[in-house]
């Protein structure tokens, strides 16, 4: 049997502005305890911003998402343009702002903001090809704006102003504790809360653990 293949979408390095290095950095652990192969992508776009993330201030620099997540993937990275839903089975997208703020304009403009739209393209054609995809965190956020039309069930913390923005567009929210994930069996879809609740990175790990092997599982 040939080696399973997950794609890993990623949105930057670092949790204010890209994606969420400890849940990126599980997931790729996970996938290959599972004995599957990561296959790290990106767009090629600026950042939305900068975020020091030891002052928590704005930069005025900029940077661009796909060379910052080639960091967490050590190089081994694609452009989302050269990807095709093909060449993977299954897909998972870690948090971190920058999932809600590179990938999509959630968390600037809420669930009426837009999403990438080679992301949006991307995640409808895994739906239509009927493959699992995976969300973290803040990340069903712009899974949920990207494929509203289909109702997805998520789950995304207990923060009421996110769940409220989310459910105002037709998802519906599973209230999931950080070491659960909530299933969606209908259109395919996993997530789980990890950072949105936390506290620690032992306490995520569990959560990312389940979801990322039941992805696995249900990758064909």
């Amino acid at each position: 049997m040939s080696q399973k293949k997950i794609g890993v979408l990623l949105s930057g390095c670092g949790v204010y502005d890209g994606s969420e290095i400890h849940e990126a950095v599980l997931t790729l652990l996970y996938i290959a305890e599972a004995g599957a192969e990561a296959v790290c992508f990106a767009p090629d776009i600026p950042q939305a911003h900068v975020i020091d993330h030891l002052t928590g201030k704005e930069e005025n620099e900029t940077r661009n998402v796909l060379k910052e997540s080639a960091r967490i993937a050590r190089g081994e990275i694609k452009n989302i343009k050269d990807m095709s839903v093909n060449d993977i089975s299954a897909l998972i997208l870690p948090g971190g702002f920058g999932a809600a703020k590179n990938l999509s304009e959630f968390a600037f403009k809420g669930p009426e903001g837009k999403v990438n739209p080679e992301v949006a393209d991307f995640l409808k054609n895994m739906m239509d090809a009927k493959k699992p995809v995976g969300a973290l965190c803040i990340a069903p956020a712009t899974l949920g704006m990207a494929l509203r039309e289909r109702s997805p069930k998520l789950t995304i913390g207990s923060e009421a102003g996110v769940v409220g923005a989310l459910t105002s567009i037709g998802v519906k929210h599973s209230l999931c504790k950080v070491d659960e994930i909530c299933v969606d069996e209908k259109n395919g879809i996993v997530t789980a809360p990890a950072y949105m609740l936390g506290p620690g990175i032992a306490d995520v790990a569990k959560g990312i653990k389940k979801l990322v092997e039941k992805i696995v599982e249900l990758a064909r």
